[in-house]
């Protein structure tokens, strides 16, 4: 299986802007630019979609890993925060933290926690990126 996406990129880094195709069509000449990137202008940018792509990847594999142990979830709901710090003088992804909060019916909280920690570490994404990748899982009633 091969997934593709595409970037166009026009001028220099500050003034120059971009936009962000899938083969999917779900991204369509998405723009981006410098300000969406390093600033908070309103637009996405490389790291917001993989902060996305962590948190789509570990919330199926946490649900497969449940399947396996006879769990189904009620709900899982993951968000990523994806750090980008400056190494070297470089732009870097230092961390992604991965913030769970999961309503799963009958599992008890040391099955859970050990279930999601199987998940982060075997999700595709979690297992591509080389940043320091950390997970804090709550378990609603």
């Amino acid at each position: 299986m091969k997934r593709s996406a595409s970037a166009i990129w026009q001028g220099n880094l500050k003034e120059g802007r971009g936009s962000l195709s899938s083969d999917s069509g779900i991204l369509k000449a998405t723009p981006y630019s410098f300000a969406t990137r390093f600033e908070s202008a309103p637009g996405t940018n490389p790291e917001e979609l993989i902060a996305a792509a962590h948190a789509g990847c570990f919330s199926m594999a946490l649900s497969a890993e449940l399947g396996k142990a006879g769990f189904t979830p009620d709900k899982i709901e993951t968000k990523a925060t994806l750090t980008l710090d400056f190494v070297e003088g470089k732009p870097t992804i230092t961390t992604v933290h991965l913030d769970l909060k999961a309503k799963i019916p009958g599992i008890d909280k040391a099955k859970f926690e050990a279930i999601a920690a199987g998940a982060k570490a075997g999700c595709p994404v979690s297992r591509v990126l080389k940043a320091e990748i950390s997970l804090t899982a709550t378990l609603e009633a």
